[in-house]
This record gives structure tokens, C-alpha cells and sequence, in this order.
């Protein structure tokens, strides 16, 4: 599987889970190593670099080893997490976790750091608001990004969701292929190859 060669100093901070701030002083202060877009004050680090970073300073590199794109998939209604596990589990790329219920949705984010939150609106215990608010709040979670799914269709409330952080939504019911879809152009790799 194609896995980046060269990193951001965002995409960087998030792999060694740290602040961006600490990647560009190591970068600055020569302890990791990179270089500087020509022509520009952007700094790049080559995998290779970041991987002997990581490795001096005790930071777990399975991030970078599995190259896998963390999901969590948080909705009450089982057979629906079923379906989407299963597509997600059917492309190699994706690790999955999931929660059915906001307070689990909150502690998994936390501890699991997906890279995309699959968040059904409509919880039992919390709205998906809310969690898109607790996620939008912490800062070293900038990067996550958020679908909402809901079989609610009310305007206002879909541009409460995206004011709220969420970054896509999709009514409930949807084609998981276009969930997929839309997982793969958020998270900027290749959408799955359709399977025919």
C-alpha cells in the first residue's frame, strides 16, 4: 500500500502526538531533520527522518509502521455499525474502533486518536453536536475530521452540525459506498476502488 514519504509539520505533530509548535522547534533546532519547500517558510519532513525522530525520543512508531487511517464509528443502531465496520475492515487502510454512545465517543476519541469520526447525531445520552463541539475544543484533536450521519434533514440543523465542526453530513439512509467516498476525499487518499 502507498503510505506518504514526505510529511507536514501538522500531519508530523499528529503522528508523534505532540503540538505542531513542538515538531517546528525540533525542526528549527535541528533535532529533527527536513527540509524547507524552496521558495517558501514550509518545512517537510521525510519519512525516513521522522521515523529516526520518533524511535530517539520513545515515541511508539506503529502510526507510521500501519500507515492506517484510524475510524471511529459512533451510532446506537447496531446493524448500521455492522455495515460500516465491514466496509471499512474490507479496505486494508482503515483501523476501526467503535462507540455507542457519546460519553464512550469522547473517552475512545481521547485515547485512540481516529483521524475521521463517523458520529451518528442522534445518541442516546448526548447530541452529536455536543461531541462535535468536545472534539473541536481540544486542540491536539485540530485534525480530526467529522461526518455526521442522521436520518434528521432539517437545514438549520445540518449548518448547526457544520458550525458546530462537524466537516461533512449524509441523511440516513446512504449507500456505504458513498460514505466510503466521502471518508477517503476527507481523509485526501484514494477512494476505494469500486468493486465490480
Amino acid at each position: 500500500m502507498s503510505t506518504k514519504d514526505v510529511f507536514t509539520t501538522g500531519e508530523a505533530a499528529k503522528i508523534c502526538k505532540v503540538s505542531q509548535q513542538t515538531i517546528i522547534r525540533c525542526f528549527d533546532n535541528g533535532s529533527l531533520k527536513g527540509f524547507r519547500v524552496p521558495g517558501s517558510r514550509f518545512r517537510r519532513i521525510p519519512r525516513d527522518k521522522l521515523l529516526s525522530f520518533m524511535t530517539e525520543n520513545g515515541i511508539p512508531t506503529d502510526v507510521l509502521e500501519s500507515g492506517k487511517r484510524k475510524v471511529l464509528i459512533v451510532d446506537d443502531d447496531e446493524s448500521l455499525v455492522d455495515l460500516m465496520v465491514d466496509a471499512f475492515e474490507r479496505d486494508s487502510r482503515f483501523e476501526i474502533r467503535t462507540a455507542n454512545n457519546g460519553f464512550d465517543a469522547g473517552m475512545q476519541v481521547k485515547e485512540f486518536r481516529p483521524d475521521l469520526v463517523v458520529l451518528d447525531v442522534m445518541l442516546p445520552d448526548i447530541n452529536g453536536r455536543e461531541v462535535c463541539q468536545r472534539v473541536r475544543s481540544d486542540k491536539t484533536l485540530e485534525t480530526v475530521k467529522i461526518i455526521c450521519i442522521s436520518g434528521m434533514v432539517e437545514q438549520d440543523k445540518i449548518a448547526d452540525l457544520r458550525a458546530a465542526g462537524a466537516n461533512d453530513f449524509m441523511n440516513k439512509p446512504f449507500a456505504i459506498e458513498r460514505l466510503m467516498d466521502r471518508a477517503c476525499d476527507l481523509l485526501d487518499i484514494e477512494r476505494t476502488a469500486a468493486t465490480s
